[in-house]
């Protein structure tokens, strides 16, 4: 295998948001441009030393890629396309991850110059004081302004991120938020539950019995909501938590869930290159001291032993709705997942977690309400 997707990490950001555990940074008084150029260095030795036949997809995310000057931003895009082997513009999938309220028309224009075709805009509720109460620094009439900007570049592939289980957040709310998001035409929809992370305002607020969450039964409604309005809306759900209409589902995700090899270049980044995962040094004075002494910017360095492949395999692809390929595992792996995780796999359709059928194995309703506990499953024994 050779990677088939780049990531490219920009750690800065205007705000930090309450929920965000990402490697990020605030914007003012960082060394924006060496980063820049220590990011097209990294490129360019990964490139060398790990070199690929072609990418079918790009993804810029942070942080706030668009919080980077218009210029910055194209300097960075352009050392993309000039030290990777990148698919023609028409079969590549090329992603910018965009606050709404910051980009303005010039720079999304500069996004679809240099081949930017798809943007991932980070919505997270329609409902103002929801807004405020987790952090964010953008109201609802910018997700349309910049939703308008983007199709007036030409960039008509757009992708939102929606959250529910949010402090004090209502199923009435949530509904409102899926309305107001269907009404604005996109493509696709990834949604996710808070998670609650260390190192974060909420787990702060946590800790001192100040977060106020709905219950699990209520996420749980917010969550089977969601998939009933997207469907009548005609999105498909792909992968647990994310929703497509007919052929714009992610390139890139999906590089992630079929357990593909990748780059990731930037602070922080992680990559999976010739059967090693990898994770680069988060702070930046690390990140940048590493590159500066001609070393690639490594924090861990994990040989993947084929055990760890399979059950990979497993709790990845099951993530997808079209499930885990039989015939693939065979391939990849040189015996059949009956072999591997046959009492399990038994054990799972017993209970009505998982189906058969096909050639494909995957989640049922009822497993993919309870999704983390069949992929526990699937992690074998030392």
């Amino acid at each position: 295998m050779t990677p088939k997707a780049v990531y490219v990490h920009v750690p800065f950001c205007e705000q930090i948001c309450h929920y965000c555990d990402f490697n990020k940074f605030f914007l003012k008084n960082q060394p924006i441009d060496d980063y820049l150029d220590d990011c097209e260095t990294e490129m360019k030795w990964t490139a060398q030393r790990f070199p690929s036949t072609t990418v079918n997809s790009v993804y810029v995310g942070g942080g706030t890629p668009t919080s980077l000057s218009t210029e910055q931003l194209r300097k960075l895009l352009v050392s993309i396309r000039e030290h990777f082997s990148l698919a023609k513009r028409d079969s590549l999938e090329f992603t910018v991850e965009v606050n709404p309220g910051s980009a303005d028309q010039d720079k999304l224009n500069m996004l679809k110059e240099v081949g930017v075709n798809r943007l991932s805009i980070g919505v997270q509720t329609f409902e103002p004081d929801l807004l405020n109460r987790i952090g964010r620094d953008h109201q609802p009439e910018d997700v349309k302004d910049t939703v308008k900007k983007s199709r007036n570049a030409g960039i008509d592939n757009l992708s939102i991120d929606l959250m529910f289980g949010l402090p004090q957040q209502t199923i009435r709310q949530f509904e409102d938020t899926i309305d107001q998001a269907m009404k604005l035409n996109i493509d696709h929809v990834s949604a996710y539950s808070l998670k609650v992370e260390a190192k974060t305002v909420f787990y702060q607020l946590q800790r001192k019995g100040k977060l106020s969450l709905p219950s699990q039964d209520t996420e749980a409604d917010m969550y089977e909501m969601l998939i009933r309005k997207l469907s009548e809306s005609g999105f498909s759900m792909y992968e647990i938590s994310n929703f497509a209409k007919p052929g714009r589902e992610s390139v890139h995700n999906l590089t992630y869930w079929d357990n593909e090899e990748y780059y990731g270049i930037g602070a922080g980044a992680h990559s999976y290159m010739s059967g090693v995962r990898r994770q680069n040094h988060g702070p930046l004075p690390k990140y940048m001291k590493a590159i500066k002494q001609g070393k690639l910017p490594y924090l861990e360095e994990h040989p993947v032993p084929l055990k760890e492949k399979m059950e990979e395999e497993m709790f990845m692809g099951l993530r997808k709705r079209s499930g885990v390929s039989v015939s693939r595992f065979a391939r990849r792996y040189g015996q059949p997942v009956v072999n591997v995780f046959g009492d399990k796999i038994k054990r799972l359709k017993e209970n009505c977690l998982l189906q058969e059928r096909n050639d494909r194995i995957f989640l049922t309703e009822k497993g993919r309400l309870l999704g983390n506990e069949v992929f526990e499953q699937f992690l074998l024994d030392d």
